[in-house]
């Protein structure tokens, strides 16, 4: 487990949080700029001088109290910010092997082939970074970050830099690190569709606090993320395509959902998004609908907003929920109530 306490002050800013955050996985610190996510990163890293605690694991880094402060050259961790850095007048090999030579061969816990062929680089070995893409440039960062076998890996807007073509190439990649990896991640951006897509565990930050933390589908129930895109993500996999109808469906232990046709293959893990608004409910079951999404449902809580309705709904066949924002007039026309026995209808799904 990652273990922090941090208190700093600043004209016109003050950190003040406590962190504890999963020692496998993507833990994703979001929120407004200038909110201190970037300060935290950099407090984890000891670049920056925080009043209080950090340890993973067994490892203390620092501790006030104690009088421990282990210096940044000494943490085990790799970090990757917005903008590559890479030297330019070594082509990517030596970009790579770079971060190698930064480590003892009897500390090396992390092969340079495993990471080479993760990454995609194989090819761009011999290149220099000015003749590279973008997205390619940031793989070849994450590839020399992960050389020097860290046990942490922190990443600052990794992507915010790149166009919207440059970011849809690496977002598979990052993917690739977050199931292949038994590495913690700690990853800061602003946007929820990388949050959507990459993250296991999320922290809310406001101001220098901690707003909200907990695993990704149990903080997306809650109000702090209940807005106009709210919604939930649902680990499943593929387990069907209907070439003749251009659909696939994928299965999760609630049951299973149809959406356009997909390229994954037959048992491959996938997250798939519902929004709130795509979600409608009933008292019965509809039975002539163009519906395909259809799941008995069970009302765990519901908020009014102005003249919607959000729905909590927990899948009956499973402990996966949904979301439904729905009019007040329909809310009060069908006399919901908490423990209500329900039908949603999903209209739309999106694989992240």
């Amino acid at each position: 487990m990652i273990d922090a306490q941090l208190r700093l002050q600043r004209s016109g800013f003050t950190l003040d949080l406590a962190l504890q955050l999963p020692a496998r996985g993507v833990s994703a610190l979001f929120g407004p700029s200038g909110c201190g996510k970037t300060t935290v990163l950099r407090a984890l890293a000891g670049l920056e001088r925080a009043a209080g605690r950090v340890a993973l694991g067994d490892a203390l880094w620092q501790d006030d109290a104690a009088g421990v402060f282990v210096p940044t050259h000494r943490r085990a961790l790799g970090y990757v910010i917005q903008e590559a850095a890479l030297f330019p007048h070594l082509d990517v090999r030596r970009n790579v092997e770079y971060g190698i030579r930064r480590i003892a061969p009897a500390q090396r816990r992390i092969a340079l082939e495993p990471v080479v062929e993760l990454l995609g680089i194989g090819p761009l070995m011999a290149r220099r970074p000015a003749t590279l893409s973008g997205g390619e440039r940031q793989r070849v960062a994450i590839a020399r970050a992960l050389a020097t076998s860290p046990r942490l890996l922190l990443m600052d807007e990794p992507l915010a830099a790149l166009d919207a073509a440059r970011k849809a190439e690496i977002l598979p990649y990052l993917e690739r690190l977050h199931r292949e990896l038994a590495l913690p991640i700690v990853y800061v951006t602003h946007a929820m569709d990388e949050v959507m897509r990459l993250a296991d565990h999320l922290v809310l930050l406001e101001q220098g606090r901690v707003r909200a933390a907990g695993p990704l589908a149990e903080l997306l129930l809650t109000p702090e993320l209940a807005r106009d895109e709210a919604g939930v993500v649902i680990e499943a996999e593929v387990v069907e395509h209907d070439s003749g109808y251009g659909l696939s469906r994928i299965g999760f232990a609630g049951g299973s959902l149809w959406l356009g046709a997909v390229p994954q293959a037959l048992g491959q893990r996938v997250r798939a998004r519902v929004l709130a608004r795509d979600v409608s409910v009933s008292r019965q079951p509809a039975t002539e609908t163009s519906i395909l999404n259809r799941l008995a449902v069970q009302l765990e809580a519901l908020q009014a907003d102005g003249s919607t309705v959000l729905l909590r709904l927990r899948i009956a066949a499973g402990g996966e929920h949904l979301l439904a924002r729905i009019t007040r007039k329909s809310s009060d026309a069908l006399r919901l109530q908490i423990g209500d026995a329900l039908h949603a209808q999903i209209k739309g799904v999106a694989l992240m």
